[in-house]
């Protein structure tokens, strides 16, 4: 058998590169620094930004939630609202599923 596949020779282990220890934790920092960066601080900028907006929400104001239903907002709770979309059809939601305020006017110029 030794006709056709070469033995194999054992050869020593490569001495390891000095500082390799080093470039490791440089390396982690540096991916961890870019996913901050890229991920994390602008997430929690647009969270910021739409706690902001559903502190804000007030009474008469015009909202467009996550699910994508129009309407104005009747009454206000610490976390619920009630929205009318339409002549005697109120509907109850939670605050975070607001997506945006709607400029004054917007509902009436849709429909």
């Amino acid at each position: 058998m030794s006709l056709f596949i070469a033995s194999a020779h054992a050869q020593a282990e490569a001495p390891a590169a000095p500082g390799g220890e080093i470039f490791q934790i440089v390396f982690l920092v540096g991916l961890f620094a870019l996913f901050y960066f890229i991920a994390i601080r602008p997430q929690r900028k647009r969270q910021k930004e739409h706690a902001k907006m559903v502190g804000a929400l007030s009474k008469g104001d015009e909202v467009v939630t996550s699910s994508g239903i129009l309407g104005r907002v009747t009454s206000l709770d610490d976390n619920y609202m009630v929205l009318n979309v339409a002549n005697n059809v109120d509907m109850k939601f939670q605050r975070v599923h607001v997506h945006a305020i709607l400029p004054k006017g917007t509902l009436k110029s849709i429909a």
